[in-house]
């Protein structure tokens, strides 16, 4: 069974946005599956969060987006985030980091990042919380979990997940708003369905052992491949980069370390 959202041999899936009016076309259709998929797993579209993510897209595209409608974006790479962050300092935006974080980015991210979704060390949490601490800051983080069982993949292992989120509370500024994962890269749907299905069991899970853990419980799941399965399965915030603003030239393989030839990739 191949996912409704895979690009299709001989075609141009994600044509690039390059005026408003394709922005707001690209955004419509976006908007459109994920009522759709939130139909089908008899959810609220409005209780999934859209999360465009704008990682190798220009500023001056960016800006077109934001009046198109946009307001906040994603981005992978902290030193791409930072950049935009400044050169678009004069939008009214905000920006979170969804990709994975070395130590000496946490200044930049406790400077301005509303949200950081790939949280996957208590030595990246403490470095976040002193910086935080001394920019009078606190941010919304969520719990990157590996899913795929995949040991290239960033992410907790399930079964050190709840020992993680406790040790979690010992840093006043983060506060935890769900779990993040990313699928397997793959067509084939049903696998990628059983990662989003074990992200929604493990949050279910943590919530019977301590709502405290969790937060929200928000699940960040799902890119411009599969996002509608993940709604399907619970997401309530799903990361699409590509269907709004057009196909990368940019290998997957140079933002997620896990990302292979074999399948077809999931892509933001």
């Amino acid at each position: 069974m191949s996912n409704s959202n895979q690009p299709t041999a001989g075609t141009e899936p994600y044509p690039t946005a390059r005026t408003v009016e394709d922005f707001v076309r690209t955004i419509a259709a976006v908007r459109a599956r994920i009522a759709a998929a939130s139909e089908r797993s008899s959810g609220a579209p409005s209780a999934v969060r859209l999360l465009p993510v704008s990682k190798t897209v220009s500023e001056d595209r960016i800006r077109l987006a934001v009046r198109a409608g946009l307001h906040e974006f994603g981005e992978n790479k902290v030193q791409e985030a930072t950049r935009k962050h400044r050169a678009l300092a004069d939008l009214d935006v905000s920006w979170s980091i969804i990709g994975h974080l070395q130590t000496n980015k946490a200044r930049d991210v406790a400077a301005y990042a509303t949200e950081f979704h790939a949280l996957d060390s208590l030595r990246v949490a403490g470095a976040l919380d002193r910086r935080l601490d001394v920019a009078g800051r606190e941010l919304d983080v969520f719990v990157q979990v590996n899913t795929s069982a995949e040991p290239q993949k960033y992410g907790i292992h399930p079964d050190e997940l709840p020992a993680f989120l406790a040790a979690l509370r010992d840093y006043s500024s983060l506060r935890v708003r769900g779990l993040m994962t990313l699928a397997l890269f793959t067509s084939d749907t049903e696998r990628v369905r059983t990662c989003f299905a074990l992200l929604r069991t493990l949050r279910d899970r943590m919530r019977s052992i301590g709502p405290d853990l969790i937060g929200p419980g928000d699940l960040s799941m799902g890119m411009s491949g599969d996002y509608e399965t993940a709604i399907e399965e619970g997401a309530t915030i799903v990361r699409v980069g590509q269907a709004i603003f057009g196909a990368r030239a940019t290998p997957d393989s140079f933002y997620w370390p896990d990302a292979t030839p074999s399948g077809t990739p999931a892509s933001s």
